[in-house]
């Protein structure tokens, strides 16, 4: 039907459900040798009359070549390259706004972020993980989350500072106040990333599988 469109598919479809049963044979015995026998009240003008209905169903037609297109992966290949690109450059704002913003704690954050991302990658190349658009998106996403336990820290961090404690004290306070929201955070994503996995395997979605499995092994990491 791919060849047929607008009017052309109802009129090929208004003459097939015109056609009427031509004959309803019981199968009385196993057809063994490719030939059968139709037994029933027949003349041998309704009999010449079906076997030619029969036969006009098996004529041979001659399939040609009209057109034949190669088609490359370079639309889907382009697509994940750019994706990759819009990682990098959204990594490398998070990494200067980190560094001017709370200067010697981002700096070291940046630091964390790099070694997060190198192990990362070490995993995805171990497992072996294909970084598909949704691979990538996934990726992206556990690192907006790092940075994100790392804000959370230096926020209580400064709050604790300004309260009159000094740095071994503040840096103690704000870890320990901060991480029953990294933790509860993250474990509701890797709940989620279960479900998606999950959902991605029972209905055959790759694209969900992938970025569950990225983003639950960012946030691991």
């Amino acid at each position: 039907f791919a060849d047929y469109t607008g009017k052309h598919v109802n009129d090929y479809l208004a003459i097939v459900l015109d056609k009427k049963v031509v004959s309803v044979p019981r199968i009385n015995s196993q057809i063994s040798g490719g030939q059968g026998i139709i037994q029933g009240k027949f003349t041998a003008d309704s009999a010449n009359t079906l076997a030619i209905q029969l036969r006009y169903g098996s004529l041979p037609i001659p399939i040609k070549v009209v057109e034949s297109q190669s088609v490359g992966p370079t639309l889907g290949a382009e697509s994940v390259l750019r994706s990759a690109i819009a990682g990098i450059i959204g990594l490398s704002v998070v990494v200067l706004f980190m560094a001017l913003y709370y200067r010697l704690p981002g700096f070291l954050a940046d630091l964390a972020l790099v070694v997060y991302a190198l192990l990362s990658f070490m995993l995805f190349k171990l497992i072996p993980v294909v970084l598909t658009l949704s691979g990538i998106a996934g990726f992206i996403l556990s690192i907006g989350m790092a940075v994100d336990a790392n804000i959370l820290i230096f926020e209580r961090l400064k709050e604790e500072l300004r309260a009159g404690r000094n740095l071994r004290q503040a840096i103690e306070l704000g870890w320990a106040r901060a991480w029953p929201s990294i933790r509860d955070s993250n474990s509701s994503t890797l709940i989620t990333c279960l479900i998606l996995y999950w959902f991605g395997s029972a209905f055959g979605a790759s694209v969900v599988k992938g970025f569950a499995l990225t983003l639950a092994l960012g946030v691991l990491v």
